[in-house]
């Protein structure tokens, strides 16, 4: 009796604490420091010029592999972005705008303007289209962003995107 009662305890402890299931998303909203909102759906990225990103291997924070990421496309977060006009009052400000990216989960990545636009680091942060031969709208994880050439690319591995917010440093 007491083994069943043990077993059950750590069954449901270990249930407890697993990750939320990350719902699909088919858009994602751009609010914030905007002259106007813009939601972008699944099928606007079509509009967008699609990359081959290859295969790319997840790493958590010490650089361990968790999972590999097959025949990855994907869109750059950039050029959805540059449709979005930002409430400044001259070209100077926008440093002081940074980028925030949330999942469905809560999950939260932040970019600086000028690491989007005004390093060779905006040239690498993707939403995916596809992966491993499957469109993006049909992926369980969709929305999908991320940044293949980080040394840990699990820390901005988002999965589930589902706002994006941009705000003025104070």
């Amino acid at each position: 009796m007491r083994v069943s009662c043990l077993l059950l305890l750590i069954f449901f402890t270990g249930s407890a604490f697993a990750q939320k299931k990350i719902e699909q998303t088919k858009f994602f909203v751009v609010t914030g420091a905007v002259k106007e909102e813009k939601k972008v759906t699944i099928d606007d990225f079509t509009k967008y010029r699609e990359s081959s990103l290859g295969d790319v291997v997840i790493t958590n924070h010490l650089g361990e592999k968790r999972s590999e990421q097959k025949k990855l496309k994907g869109i750059l977060l950039r050029d959805v972005l540059e449709k979005v006009e930002i409430k400044s009052e001259s070209p100077k400000e926008l440093s002081a705008y940074y980028i925030v990216c949330k999942a469905n989960d809560d999950y939260t990545i932040i970019y600086s303007w000028n690491e989007l636009f005004n390093n060779p680091a905006g040239e690498s942060v993707y939403l995916v289209t596809s992966k491993d031969g499957v469109a993006a709208k049909d992926l369980d994880e969709s929305i999908l962003m991320i940044s293949p050439r980080d040394y840990k690319t699990g820390r901005r591995y988002l999965k589930g995107l589902a706002a994006v917010e941009i705000r003025r440093a104070e």
